[in-house]
C-alpha cells in the first residue's frame, strides 16, 4: 500500500460540522419558507388592491398564510384567502377566473416574484452547509 496511511480528523472535522450545521440549516430553512410566505401574501395583497379595488374591497385582507413543519427536514406554507370568509370564498374565481371573469392572477405574480429571492436564500442555506473545509 503506497500513500498516506488513513487519517480521521478529517471526518471527525465533518462529523462535528454536520453535528452543528444540521439544527442550524433547518432552523434558517423555516426562517426562509416564512419570511417567502409573507412577501407573497403581502405582495399578493397589494395586488389584490390594484385589481379588484370596487368589486372585492375586503378581499386583500382575507389572504394569509401559515407555515407548517413536518418532523424535524420538511417545512410548508400555505397562502391564500380563508375560505371561510365571504370574500375569501371569491379567490378561486379572482385568482384564476372563470367563464365570465378573467383571472387576476394576483398570488400567482407574486409567487413567481418571489420565487428567485427564496431559491437565493435556499442556495446561501446550502452553500453553509457545504463549506467545512
Amino acid at each position: 500500500m503506497s500513500g498516506n496511511p488513513f487519517d480521521a480528523r478529517d471526518v471527525r472535522r465533518l462529523q462535528h460540522h454536520l453535528l452543528r450545521g444540521i439544527p442550524q440549516a433547518r432552523r434558517d430553512t423555516r426562517a426562509v419558507v416564512a419570511r417567502g410566505a409573507l412577501n407573497i401574501k403581502t405582495e399578493w395583497r397589494a395586488n389584490a388592491r390594484i385589481s379588484a379595488p370596487k368589486h372585492a374591497p375586503y378581499y386583500p385582507r382575507t389572504v394569509n398564510f401559515d407555515v407548517l413543519t413536518f418532523g424535524p427536514d420538511q417545512v410548508l406554507a400555505i397562502i391564500g384567502p380563508d375560505k371561510g370568509s365571504q370574500q375569501g370564498a371569491l379567490g378561486n374565481i379572482l385568482e384564476y377566473g372563470s367563464v365570465k371573469n378573467p383571472p387576476h392572477n394576483d398570488g400567482g405574480r407574486a409567487l413567481i416574484n418571489e420565487t428567485p429571492r427564496f431559491e437565493a436564500q435556499m442556495a446561501l442555506i446550502l452553500q453553509r452547509g457545504l463549506t467545512w473545509w
